[in-house]
């Protein structure tokens, strides 16, 4: 039987209910959400309208309609900075960032002007608050903090983030694509103002499906123009939401497996999920210290990160141990950079990479058994 591990880039399984969702809308309705005034349009309509209400409920925000869809967090992240900063703006970010908030920063500097302080972190990929007060200059338009480290797992301090820029009026974009469907966030407890997330990860939705809550008063100018199914004889993109940042034909069947995901979730509750997954990764933790030469980077705290665990064997490539694992084993793990080279340059790894482990809800204590087996059975044959 396989054994996927590698949760952190996209869970797998997703719950049943999700392809039956995309299923029987693509089977059996068909209609494009807000193109038409005919009853299975109408029926698409509120199947995206409910999956927005089920986000902001899960986040605590507000105004189902300022949840806008994105085809993922990539998307979600680069429409709120480049549709709000400007020439000459600052922006304060973790030294953990997913290359889809690095790059993205990095094009606008150099295209546009903006200038970018990294706040340094720990070896665990901690952070101290004080770090990113000390980088906020008068010009600093935005904080962009990555919730939890795709490669170490480590949790930030958003609320904390949140508390600082609201006392110095600051925008706070948090990436949650680690995080949303299996740590609790509240926007409005947590003051962020812009909430970007993926629906293929913890939320247990499909590929293809991500979004951006907006709980602020920002002006963003849309990332594309075009048709919305509304005001079509109005030359310019409309100034209300969604439809102001969300242009073009959406992904409707993945928004409605999105929908079935997060009733999922809702039914299983994020305590549930949360608990299992501490537990997987505590078991983890303690059986990996069986493998000689093994060295794990970043917290070995299951309450201070996500359900990822980094690794090198000593004198050992991560690539070829992932293959084996994969070929051998039938266990599947992440080998490489994993898209954050900056987080990697903390631990030292940048030149090398690390294995990954990316737990997830559906993962049982037989898996990592597995894996560990495996990864006794490479050293057997390779030292």
């Amino acid at each position: 039987m396989d054994i996927y591990l590698d949760n952190a880039a996209t869970t797998f399984p997703k719950p049943l209910a999700v392809p039956e969702a995309i299923y029987d809308y693509i089977v059996n309705n068909g209609g494009t959400s807000g193109r038409g005034s005919y009853e299975k349009a109408i029926i698409a309509d509120g199947l995206v309208y409910q999956t927005r209400k089920k986000l902001a409920k899960l986040f605590n925000h507000n105004d189902p309609k300022t949840v806008v869809f994105t085809s993922s967090v990539t998307e979600s992240l680069n429409l709120a900075l480049q549709g709000i900063l400007k020439p000459g703006d600052h922006v304060v970010t973790s030294s953990l960032e997913h290359n889809a908030v690095w790059r993205c920063l990095k094009t606008l500097e150099r295209d546009l002007g903006i200038y970018i302080s990294m706040v340094p972190a720990t070896e665990q990929g901690e952070t101290d608050i004080s770090d990113v007060e000390a980088a906020i200059t008068p010009d600093t338009k935005v904080i962009v903090f990555t919730h939890a480290s795709n490669v170490l797992g480590t949790i930030q301090p958003i609320g904390e983030i949140g508390a600082l820029a609201r006392k110095h009026n600051i925008l706070l974009l948090v990436d949650a694509a680690q995080t949303a469907g299996v740590i609790p966030i509240d926007v409005q407890a947590q003051n962020i103002d812009l909430l970007a997330f993926t629906g293929h990860k913890s939320l247990l939705g499909p590929m293809g499906t991500g979004g951006l809550v907006v709980n602020c008063n920002a002006k963003i100018d849309p990332l594309i123009s075009g048709g919305t199914g509304g005001d079509s004889a109005y030359e310019y993109q409309p100034d209300y939401y969604p439809n102001h940042l969300e242009a073009g034909t959406m992904n409707v069947s993945g928004i409605i497996g999105l929908g079935a995901a997060l009733a999922f979730l809702e039914a299983e509750g994020l305590e549930t999920i949360r608990h299992k997954e501490d537990t997987l990764m505590d078991y983890a933790l303690n059986v990996l210290s069986e493998i000689p030469g093994l060295e794990i980077y970043g917290p070995r705290d299951s309450s201070k990160t996500v359900g990822v665990i980094p690794f090198n064997i000593t004198g050992h490539v991560p690539e070829e141990i992932a293959f084996y694992l994969d070929q051998e084993c039938h266990v599947m793990i992440r080998s490489g950079l994993h898209c954050a080279p900056s987080a990697h340059r903390l631990i030292g790894t940048v030149s090398r990479g690390t294995c990954r482990i990316g737990i997830g809800y559906f993962n049982e204590t037989a898996d990592i058994d597995t894996l560990v087996n495996g990864l006794k059975s490479y050293l057997k044959e390779n030292n």
